[in-house]
C-alpha cells in the first residue's frame, strides 16, 4: 500500500532509527523473544500499565485520507493508496499521577551514534511545547544491534538538535546517550518498564 505526506510526498518507513549513563546493558534472559520490535514492547508494556492501574498511555493514531481501495470481491476492500493527513508529532501520550505524559521512539542498527535526521522539526517543536507546559516528554531510544534501550529526556535531545542547527555534529554519540539517558533493562512483564525512570526522576512514586 502506498502511503503520501501532505505535500505528496511519497512515505518512506525509516527502519534506520537511532545511539549510553547508568550501566552498560546485560543480555537480560528474559528477553526471550528477540524478534519483537520497540513498538511492539512498548505497546505490551503500555498495556500493562493499563491493565493494572499503573498509567494509561497509549500510542497516538495516525489519521489518514483513503484515495484508491481496490475490491478484488464484494468481501473484501483493499486500500492501494493513502495520504498522511497531516505531519505526526510524537508517537506515544497519556497520563501518569496526574502528569502528562509524551515521547517518541526510535531505534537504529547502528553502535556508536544516533543520527538525529530521524526527527523531524515539527517533532522538536511539539515537545518543545510539551515542556513549557510542564508535561513530561522523553525519547525512548533502541540499540537494536546491542538489544540495548535508553529513556533520553526530551530537553537533552531539544541541545542536540540546537548543536546540529548551529553547525554542529548531525547525531548523537552513543557516550552522550549514555552520559545523558537513563537505561532501561529489557524485562518479562512489564517488556520496557520506563515508568520507574519517570518516578525516579521526577520523584513520582
Amino acid at each position: 500500500m502506498i502511503f503520501n505526506y501532505p505535500n505528496g510526498k511519497k512515505y518512506s518507513p525509516n527502519t534506520n532509527k537511532e545511539p549510553a549513563k547508568k550501566a552498560r546493558v546485560q543480555k537480560n534472559a528474559a528477553y526471550s523473544n528477540r524478534g519483537m520490535t520497540l513498538e511492539e514492547d512498548l505497546n505490551e508494556t503500555n498495556s500493562y500499565y493499563v491493565d493494572r492501574g499503573i498509567a494509561v498511555i497509549h500510542k497516538k493514531p495516525t489519521p489518514v485520507q483513503i484515495v484508491n481501495v481496490d475490491y478484488p470481491r464484494r468481501s473484501a476492500a483493499v486500500i492501494k493508496e493513502a495520504y498522511f493527513k497531516q505531519a505526526s508529532t510524537t508517537d506515544y501520550n497519556g497520563v501518569y499521577k496526574g502528569r502528562y505524559i509524551d515521547f517518541e521512539a526510535k531505534e537504529t542498527k547502528f553502535s556508536t551514534s544516533f543520527p538525529l535526521k530521524n526527527f523531524h522539526e515539527h517533532q522538536i517543536v511539539h515537545m518543545k511545547a510539551v515542556l513549557e507546559q510542564g508535561g513530561i516528554c522523553f525519547v525512548i531510544l533502541r540499540f537494536s544491534s546491542e538489544e540495548e534501550i535508553y529513556m533520553l529526556e526530551a530537553s537533552h535531545l531539544l541541545t542536540f538538535w540546537k548543536r546540529m542547527k548551529n553547525g554542529g555534529r548531525k547525531s548523537i554519540t552513543k557516550e552522550e546517550v549514555f552520559e545523558f539517558g537513563h537505561q532501561i533493562p529489557l524485562g518479562l512483564h512489564p517488556r520496557i518498564d520506563y515508568i520507574k525512570v519517570i518516578d525516579y526522576l521526577y520523584k513520582l512514586s
